[in-house]
């Protein structure tokens, strides 16, 4: 039985990548590959708004986030912390031997810059994480403020996590000095999970190449050795390599700047919907990311019921609440492929589930 996914990720995939991904294999020292590598490497660099090269990695995107950590921190990391994925991320970097200090925001609230420059200004960090779009909250930090605080300090070394609002709004890395932008094939992309793609800018390259414990897999030198050849350090999904590149061919078709127009107007149907059904976003209307909508339930709907009914009647599934919020939130995506058609056929479908605890 297939169900429509509107959970946070992972997404749908849509029949055209289906096929792409279907391809005959070939070997990654090859040619074909250089030129499948290749081929994406301009279209990335659009979608990232960076001159900078952009990495192709077979992980989650968490394996490139500790991997980050590994590369660039010496002297400690802040971390950001305003949600369930930004809070690990300070677990991580201790358990990397870092030395790491949590910069720590209410759930749902978003990265005060102001609070960041105080922190920094300790002087007892050479790299500080954070993320854009906090998904387990909804919640979608000022980074055009965030990245202003940090250029006041030449010796950081900025990680942003792009993972639910990568290709839903622009974020320009090479104009807003980020260092290491990161991001997931599984949100927005609308792809299958596995694959990380990520910029690195050459400040960050030139830290890495002063640590000598920044191990393999993740090694920031490796990938852009192998870069330059039109390739990657270790063996890839080349599976997924063939999904990303239609995908890079089905966004070039739409335009980057339709792409991010369709994201806002379907995030707005769903959050107008929401609202007028009595659910207020969990964070301020000024801080919600555009890839989904966290509800709180202020109606006290049972969601166990609710997530039951739009999967058995309905065939589709969005997500009841992340970590602590589960039960007390739920969380419905319009990230990747949806279209205005679509996110009204959810919407009828929710006011149908709902109409049957007297919502």
């Amino acid at each position: 039985m297939s169900y429509r996914l509107y959970i946070p990720g992972p997404l749908t995939v849509s029949e055209s990548i289906i096929k792409a991904m279907g391809k005959p294999m070939i070997g990654h020292r090859s040619k074909d590959f250089v030129a499948l590598y290749e081929d994406m490497q301009p279209r990335l660099q659009k979608m990232f708004y960076t001159t900078d090269p952009v990495y192709l990695s077979t992980s989650s995107a968490w394996g490139v986030m500790e991997g980050a950590l590994r590369n660039v921190c010496k002297k400690g990391v802040l971390n950001c912390m305003n949600g369930a994925f930004s809070d690990k991320w300070n677990d991580v970097a201790k358990r990397c031997g870092k030395y790491a200090e949590a910069l720590q925001f209410d759930w749902g609230k978003p990265v005060d810059p102001v609070a960041v420059r105080k922190a920094l200004a300790t002087g007892k960090f050479d790299c500080i994480t954070f993320i854009h779009s906090e998904t387990s909250t909804g919640t979608l930090s000022n980074i055009a403020e965030i990245m202003a605080v940090i250029r006041e300090f030449p010796d950081v070394i900025s990680i942003a996590d792009s993972v639910s609002s990568f290709s839903t709004l622009p974020i320009k890395k090479d104009e807003l000095g980020i260092d290491i932008l990161l991001t997931g094939s599984q949100k927005a992309l609308a792809l299958p999970p596995g694959l990380a793609i990520f910029s690195v800018s050459e400040r960050a390259r030139t830290r890495a190449k002063e640590l000598s414990d920044r191990g393999y897999y993740f090694d920031l030198i490796e990938f852009h050795d192998n870069h330059t050849k039109g390739m990657t350090p270790s063996t890839p999904c080349i599976s997924l390599f063939y999904g990303l590149q239609q995908r890079l061919v089905e966004v070039e078709a739409e335009g980057l700047e339709n792409r991010y127009e369709r994201h806002r107007r379907l995030n707005e149907m769903v959050r107008n919907w929401g609202l007028a059904k009595g659910f207020n976003l969990l964070p301020s209307p000024e801080f919600a990311t555009r890839g989904l909508n966290c509800f709180k339930n202020d109606r006290n709907a049972d969601l166990e019921r609710l997530l039951k009914t739009l999967k058995s009647r309905h065939k589709l599934v969005i997500d009841g609440g992340y970590g602590k919020l589960k039960g007390k939130t739920f969380r419905i995506s319009n990230m990747g492929d949806e279209t205005d058609a679509t996110i009204s056929t959810l919407i009828a479908a929710l006011d149908d589930s709902f109409a049957e605890q007297g919502i």
